[in-house]
């Protein structure tokens, strides 16, 4: 963490940290810039409460298995307990389909905007769990409506130690990033 932590201050660059066990939080909150608690402790709920007390935002990923409706109950959790800087994140669910990892549930989006006012960013990269579904599948969720969205990078993406099967290359994310302005401007939003 303070090898992240240094590189933040170098580079100017906020950092997002897991966390996992509420008696992390406070440790990990020192350091981070925002919490992110992962789709498998999304029915955590002492997690939930815990993180919902320290005052650092949260970044919800939904559960894979989840509703809509739970996954804004979970939230709730966060919410009760004082702490209002909650990011929901689509993250896909599982479905039936087996060509990608999971099925990215993009009328999540309009949905959450419809119900809440809570931020909704898209994770297309876990969702597709393959690299040439990344940057579609974050462009429709720009034009759906999203807040944002967070797609995994690496400059090797076969000897990343993890999810390497869905990281764009800096280029591919450059590229990405060009597309994204673009259609940002042709659907209205600002960014």
């Amino acid at each position: 963490l303070q090898m992240l932590a240094e590189a933040r201050e170098e580079f100017d660059m906020p950092f997002v940290a897991e966390i996992l066990d509420p008696r992390d939080i406070e440790l990990v909150s020192s350091y981070a810039d925002i919490l992110r608690v992962g789709t498998r402790n999304m029915a955590n709920f002492t997690l939930l409460t815990e993180v919902g007390r320290q005052p650092k935002p949260v970044m919800l990923k939904r559960g894979f298995t989840a509703t809509i409706e739970e996954w804004l109950n979970a939230a709730e959790y966060i919410y009760k307990e004082g702490n209002h800087e909650i990011l929901m994140v689509e993250r896909g669910i599982r479905t039936f389909e087996t060509a990608s990892r999971n099925t990215l549930d993009i009328t999540a989006v309009p949905i959450l905007k419809s119900l809440s006012h809570l931020p909704v960013i898209v994770d297309p990269s876990h969702a597709a769990g393959h690299r040439y579904l990344v940057a579609p599948l974050a462009k429709t969720s720009v034009a759906a409506g999203a807040d944002g969205f967070m797609v995994d990078v690496h400059p090797d993406p076969e000897l990343a130690k993890v999810d390497g099967a869905q990281a764009l290359l800096p280029e591919e994310f450059a590229e990405l990033m060009v597309s994204i302005r673009k259609l940002v401007a042709a659907v209205g939003k600002h960014g």
